[in-house]
C-alpha cells in the first residue's frame, strides 16, 4: 500500500486568553500531518506562528507543495533539505518519527537510546496582565514548582514583585517576548535578580540584541526569538546564557536534537518550550527534554480541551507519551 499524507486544521479553544507582549489568543490553531505508510499511521502537530509570517493557509500550503516527496517516500534527513525550518516542516518530521516507530515497534525513545523516560517539571504560564490580575494568576498556582511569567512592557517591575509576592516559594522564568525597551533592560535584569528570579527569556527584539553582550546580565539571559537553528548558536555566545528550542522553530524533532547536541558543545543552557498546542506537539518535545535545564511544556494546561489521548499532567509534571499518543 502506497504512503499517503493527510493534513488535517484544528482550533482548540484557550481557557481564558493568552496574553503576551504581541496580543492576545482565544483559541489554538494547528494543522496536523498524518501519514499512513505500510498499514501503520503516524501523527505530527505544527502551530503556524505570525510572528514568522506563518499562517494556516501558508502552512498547509507548504505541506501540499511537498506531498509528492512524501507519499514517494521521503526520509527525515532528505526532509531536512526539501523544507526550511518552521511549523510545516515540524509537523512532517514528528510524522515521519511516529508512523517510523509504529511500522518497526521500535520506539522513539528507543532509536534516542534514551533507556528510562521520567516525569518532568513543567512552566506554567502566566498572562501578561495588570499586577493585580497577574498576582491571582500566581497565586492561583502558588503550588507549583515553575511559573513563566509573561512580561514585556516599559515598566514590568509592579508585575514581578507583584507575582512574587503572591508565589514565594516558585521558581520563576519571566518571558519578555521581544518587549523590553533598551533603557529599561539593566533595571528590570537588577530586579529579576533582587526577586530570585531563575531565568530571562529573549528581553531584547531578534537582531537588536547586541546589548545584551556588553552589560553585566545578573540572571540567566534565554534565547527565544533570535534562535531558530543550529546555524544561529555560533553567533548568539556574547549574548545569551541558555536558548529556548522549540519544534515549531527548528522545523522538527530531528533539526532539534542536532540544535541541543551543538547548543551542549558550546556551552549554552537549554530550555525546551512550546507554541500553544496539544499534548500532540508537546510528545516529541518531552523526549527532547530529558535532560534540559528548564522546560517548558504547558501548551495543553491552557486549553480549554486537549486531544484523546493527550500527555498525563499532575501538579508541576508531565510524564512521557503512550504509543497511542505518538512516538
Amino acid at each position: 500500500m502506497p504512503r499517503s499524507l493527510e493534513i488535517k486544521t484544528d482550533s482548540f479553544p484557550i481557557a481564558g486568553t493568552f496574553t503576551i507582549s504581541r496580543g492576545t489568543k482565544t483559541s489554538a490553531e494547528v494543522i496536523a500531518c498524518i501519514i499512513r505508510d505500510a498499514g501503520s499511521t503516524g501523527w505530527g502537530e505544527c502551530v503556524p506562528y505570525r510572528r514568522y509570517g506563518e499562517t494556516t493557509e501558508s502552512v498547509a500550503a507548504q505541506l501540499e507543495a511537498v506531498r509528492p516527496l512524501i507519499e514517494a517516500g521521503l526520509s527525515r534527513d532528505d526532509l531536512q533539505r526539501a523544507m526550511p525550518p518552521g511549523a510545516a516542516r515540524n509537523a512532517v518530521d514528528c510524522a515521519l518519527w511516529d508512523v517510523e516507530a509504529k511500522r518497526t515497534e521500535i520506539s522513539a525513545a528507543a532509536r534516542l537510546h534514551l533507556a528510562e523516560l521520567r516525569p518532568l517539571t513543567t512552566a506554567f504560564t502566566i498572562s501578561l496582565g495588570e499586577p493585580d490580575a497577574m498576582a491571582a494568576q500566581a497565586r492561583a498556582n502558588a503550588g507549583r514548582a515553575l511559573l513563566k511569567v509573561k512580561v514585556g512592557t516599559g515598566d514590568d517591575e509592579s508585575r514581578m514583585r507583584a507575582v512574587r509576592m503572591a508565589a514565594p516559594g516558585a521558581a520563576i522564568i519571566l518571558d519578555a517576548n521581544e518587549g523590553w525597551p533598551e533603557h529599561t533592560l539593566e533595571h528590570h535584569l537588577r530586579v529579576a535578580a533582587d526577586l530570585g528570579v531563575t531565568l530571562v527569556e529573549q528581553p531584547l527584539p531578534a537582531g537588536k540584541d547586541e546589548l545584551l553582550a556588553e552589560i553585566d546580565r545578573p540572571v540567566l539571559v534565554c534565547a527565544d526569538e533570535s534562535v531558530h537553528h543550529t546555524g544561529d548558536l555560533a553567533s548568539l555566545r556574547d549574548r545569551y546564557d541558555a536558548i529556548n528550542i522549540k519544534l515549531d522553530k527548528t522545523g522538527g524533532l530531528t533539526e532539534a536534537l542536532a540544535m541541543k547536541a551543538e547548543a551542549q558543545r558550546l556551552g549554552f543552557k537549554i530550555m525546551v518550550g512550546c507554541m500553544v498546542g496539544t499534548s500532540l506537539a508537546m510528545a516529541p518535545a518531552v523526549l527532547l527534554a530529558q535532560d534540559a535545564e528548564f522546560v517548558d511544556l504547558d501548551g495543553p494546561l491552557l486549553l480549554a480541551q486537549d486531544r484523546a489521548p493527550g500527555l498525563h499532567y499532575a501538579a508541576s509534571l508531565v510524564w512521557p507519551p503512550e504509543p497511542a499518543l505518538w512516538g
